[in-house]
């Protein structure tokens, strides 16, 4: 999720989802009997991303680097925007291989630049290679997913938010986090889009209280890693 990050056809985001859509939801949609979040609305790929993914801790470096450039590629936008070009972005940007990413040339930002299936953004696009090229850096002498998981002593944080209201775009962790991300070179990576990257990878749980994922995805973080 992202914060209130700016217009997407003339709707106001917070969070990254539409907030007329979670204003008209009197209660929050069921998965059969089972109650959630109602930011996914009726959307079978938004509901499947909830239900399987979001909040789930994730630890592989490799797709923490994915997630964390997907969601730079968000910022100003709804995630949905995102979620629906995904496979045509790993497809494009090589399954997210920071080896390769890094030594992008000109001409493949340019072809980059070509391809409908992806937010044809070049600032955003040299942001992911420089990205890529941190990323790299950290995995020289370490982990990135231990470099991360380091900032919340490896374990996530179990919020008990009863409204999306009650949910913050951003935290003095995220804040913190960003600033050292950009330290080392990572870019699109302000305090608002590492919370909601925090958020869909597992380091806090927002799921509400009353979701049916909340109690899972507390479950997933007592498992030994």
């Amino acid at each position: 999720m992202c914060s209130l990050l700016g217009q997407d056809s003339g709707i106001r985001l917070r969070h990254g989802f539409d907030i007329e859509m979670i204003q008209k939801t009197s209660s929050i949609p069921s998965a059969g009997s089972k109650p959630r979040c109602p930011w996914p609305g009726n959307d079978p790929l938004y509901v499947a991303y909830h239900d399987e993914e979001w909040g789930v801790p994730e630890r592989d470096s490799l797709a923490l680097f994915e997630k964390l450039v997907l969601d730079g590629f968000q910022s100003g936008l709804s995630w949905i925007i995102v979620l629906r070009k995904r496979e045509a972005f790993r497809a494009a940007f090589d399954h997210f291989d920071p080896e390769r990413i890094a030594r992008y040339k000109p001409a493949k930002i340019e072809a980059l630049m070509q391809n409908p299936g992806i937010i044809r953004n070049r600032a955003k696009i040299e942001g992911a290679i420089a990205s890529a090229r941190a990323f790299l850096k950290i995995q020289e002498s370490g982990d990135f997913s231990a470099y991360l998981w380091g900032f919340f002593d490896g374990r996530t944080i179990q919020n008990t938010y009863r409204e999306m209201t009650e949910i913050p775009a951003q935290t003095p962790l995220s804040a913190k986090i960003a600033k050292d991300l950009k330290r080392r070179g990572f870019n699109f990576c302000g305090p608002t889009v590492v919370y909601a990257f925090c958020q869909a990878t597992g380091m806090v749980n927002d799921h509400l209280v009353s979701c049916w994922r909340h109690a899972e995805c507390s479950a997933h973080a007592q498992r030994p890693v």
